[in-house]
């Protein structure tokens, strides 16, 4: 079995792999707060993530991981978008949820196991804060519930801030109820005309940090495998959610393995952010006429703990690639049973280097495209056991092409699905090609004609000169 190795955000180094029972691996991934469509950098974790659930799945058996992305359906930010349509928020979460999950669907994000929401889960919240304050590291104060931070010495571990700096981080608020400035909301009353719960402690609601803490308890136990999340979600969320678990377990921690994606930028900007009025939705991107699959690999061509910088440019690219992929896969059609080769098996293994990993699925579609070719050739020279040889080798490194590509959740379509109406644009597109490499050779740059040729021939493209021109046809 190949040996997975992730960076751990706690560690601060790259471990291997060793979950507490390899039958029942146990992930959790910090999913949406549901009050607006999902932008392009909240579905870098949801795409990075699942990447590392397929290579779970692929790792230790089809059925061998139980994997939660929680949904947040109460929220402030909620409360608010439901008061200015003047509807219930159940209407405002119901809405973004469906949304959510259609576009993660058209990235090629699997659903996880299990998608518990934060409503369905008070009960445990509150039984969860009466222990805390049972043990003595949370307190009531003006109908509030407050986790006390001096009273975990372990405190900071994941983030390693210092006071002043978490202080800051946390955007606490000011309070006279508070024994402690760091200290944070577990439970807050409710307003009327607000949604709210009965609790010990009167009418309110949960804070944030303690939902995932009690679901997290309830479906997969005391301590997890993995804990994943975006970089910004490591100071307070989760630093806040190691510190009330590990109280309430007495001492157990919460999860074995520290996980985080780097941000997303839009190009010339330091990060995408809602409240920086700086994001694309991933529906409006779908609704622009892009494949989901080019965003997926666009989100996947960084290594996922990188910045990624969102741009025209990087889509083109993402694209370019992807046409030639599936040219390969068009015209290899005796594929027979695809197969995940050790080498992109290899990258993907270690940290989930995608991007070593979708450089050596190019290189297994160009010498699938190679062996086509030589093939014709052979066939040509009436070398017919050589053409079978060679065709074996296409077929063969066309099925680890497959079949790496689809540990990445990519080529998942049917090559016809793919270019349905995509005839023109290829046509046109050859078509410049082809008088950019005649204008080379006219002006004598033999160098750049031959480029645009080979560059054409791995996208499964031969260039014929004849009498009356140039012509192609597919390898």
């Amino acid at each position: 079995m190949t040996t997975i190795r992730l960076h751990d955000t706690l560690a601060r180094a790259k471990r291997d792999f060793e979950p507490a029972d390899p039958s029942r691996v146990t992930m959790y991934v910090c999913g949406p707060t549901v009050y607006n469509r999902a932008h392009i950098g909240n579905a870098r974790p949801a795409v990075v993530f699942d990447v590392l659930a397929r290579l779970i799945r692929h790792s230790y058996g089809a059925g061998s991981l139980v994997y939660a992305r929680n949904v947040t359906d109460v929220d402030d930010k909620i409360i608010d978008a439901a008061r200015d349509e003047g509807v219930d928020p159940a209407v405002v979460t119901k809405r973004y949820e469906d949304f959510y999950l259609a576009d993660m669907g058209a990235l090629g994000v699997q659903p996880p196991n299990i998608a518990p929401r934060a409503t369905e889960h008070v009960g445990e919240m509150i039984a969860m804060i009466a222990r805390l304050i049972e043990t003595g590291n949370a307190y009531e104060a003006d109908g509030h519930v407050l986790f006390h931070v001096p009273s975990d010495p372990d405190y900071g571990a994941l983030g390693r801030r210092d006071r002043e700096a978490m202080i800051a981080g946390a955007r606490v608020e000011v309070a006279s109820y508070k024994k402690d400035p760091a200290d944070f909301v577990l439970w807050k009353p409710s307003t009327e005309g607000v949604i709210g719960w009965e609790s010990p402690w009167g009418r309110g609601r949960p804070g944030w940090h303690i939902e995932c803490s009690a679901m997290i308890e309830k479906h997969l136990g005391q301590t997890i495998d993995i804990h994943a999340g975006g970089l910004d979600l490591i100071f307070p969320h989760h630093e806040n959610e190691i510190a009330q678990s590990r109280c309430a377990h007495a001492g157990a921690p919460l999860a074995r393995y520290w996980v985080h994606n780097g941000f997303l930028s839009m190009a010339g900007a330091e990060k995408m952010s809602k409240s920086l009025g700086n994001v694309v939705t991933v529906g409006e991107l779908l609704e622009e006429g892009y494949e989901g699959e080019v965003l997926r690999f666009a989100l996947l061509s960084a290594h996922y703990r990188q910045p990624l910088e969102w741009s025209a440019q990087l889509i083109a690219q993402s694209k370019s690639t992807l046409d030639r992929w599936y040219r390969a896969k068009a015209i290899l059609v005796e594929l027979g049973t695809p197969e995940v080769p050790d080498i992109v098996l290899d990258a993907v293994a270690n940290d989930l280097n995608t991007p070593l990993a979708i450089s050596r699925i190019g290189d297994l579609a160009k010498k699938a495209l190679e062996m086509r070719l030589g093939a014709e050739l052979a066939q040509t020279l009436g070398d017919h056991e050589r053409v079978q040889e060679l065709k074996n080798q296409a077929a063969r490194y066309a099925r680890q092409m497959c079949g790496g590509a689809a540990l990445l959740g990519l080529l998942t379509t049917s090559s016809s699905v793919w270019f349905q109406g995509e005839a023109a644009r290829i046509d046109k597109y050859l078509t410049e090609r082809i008088a950019a490499r005649a204008e080379a050779k006219k002006r004598r740059d033999f160098a750049e004609a031959d480029r645009i040729r080979a560059e054409l021939l791995d996208e499964g493209i031969v260039l014929e000169d004849g009498p009356q021109g140039t012509t192609w046809r597919r390898v």
